[in-house]
C-alpha cells in the first residue's frame, strides 16, 4: 500500500513541480509587460486597459500556479512559534493535522465555488468592464485549476508525512534541502545547453 501511495505521491511532485518551474517564468513576462506600458505611457501619453489586466493576470496565474510548487518546497507560511520546538514526528503529526482540517477543505471549498463563477464567465464570454479590457474566463480559470493543484500537492505531503511516521519514508525534505537540489538542478540544465 505504501509503495503505492508514495508512488502518487512522486507524481504529484512532478506535476507541482513542472507546473511551478513553468509558471514562475510569468513572472519575467509580468516585469517585460509592465516595463512596456510603463514606458508607452510616459513616452507616448497612451496607456492600455488591457495592458494593466494583463499584468493582474499574470500575478494571479504565478500565485495561484506556484502556490502547489511552493508548498512542495516547504516555503509557505507556518508558524515557527509552534513547529520551531517540535520533533521531527511532532512537526509531521502537526503537519497532517493542518493539511486534514485546514488546507484540504479550504482547497476544496474555493476550487468548488470558483467552478460555476468561471463556467458563468464562460459561458457569457464576460469582458471586463473597463473600456478595451480582456476576457474575464482565463484568469477565473486560474482559480479551481490552482486550487486543485494546491489541493493534490497537500494529499502528496499529507502521504509523505504518514509514510514518515509509518517507518517507511524519511522525514520530508527541508526548505534548505530544496533549495540546494533547485540550484543543482539549474546548473545542471545549464551545463547541458552549455555542451550542446
Amino acid at each position: 500500500m505504501w509503495e503505492v501511495l508514495l508512488r502518487l505521491s512522486r507524481l504529484i511532485d512532478i506535476v507541482s513541480r513542472r507546473v511551478g518551474l513553468a509558471a514562475r517564468w510569468l513572472v519575467l513576462v509580468a516585469v517585460i509587460v509592465s516595463a512596456g506600458n510603463a514606458s508607452v505611457r510616459y513616452l507616448f501619453s497612451t496607456s492600455s486597459n488591457a495592458w494593466l489586466e494583463m499584468q493582474w493576470y499574470l500575478f494571479a496565474a504565478v500565485f495561484l500556479l506556484c502556490s502547489p510548487y511552493t508548498l512542495l518546497l516547504n516555503e509557505h507560511v507556518r508558524i515557527d512559534v509552534l513547529t520551531g520546538g517540535l520533533s521531527q514526528r511532532g512537526a509531521a503529526l502537526l503537519d497532517i493535522l493542518g493539511g486534514l482540517f485546514f488546507l484540504l477543505p479550504m482547497s476544496i471549498l474555493i476550487m468548488m465555488l470558483s467552478w460555476p463563477m468561471f463556467m458563468d464567465s464562460y459561458m457569457r464570454h464576460e469582458l471586463s468592464t473597463d473600456a478595451g479590457g480582456l476576457i474575464r474566463w482565463p484568469v477565473k480559470l486560474l482559480i479551481p485549476v490552482g486550487f486543485f493543484l494546491l489541493s493534490l500537492q497537500g494529499v502528496s505531503e499529507i502521504i509523505k508525512r504518514c509514510a514518515f511516521l509509518a517507518g517507511v519514508a524519511p522525514f520530508p525534505i527541508s526548505t534548505h534541502d530544496a533549495q540546494t537540489e533547485e540550484i543543482k538542478e539549474l546548473v545542471d540544465s545549464v551545463e547541458k545547453g552549455v555542451k550542446r
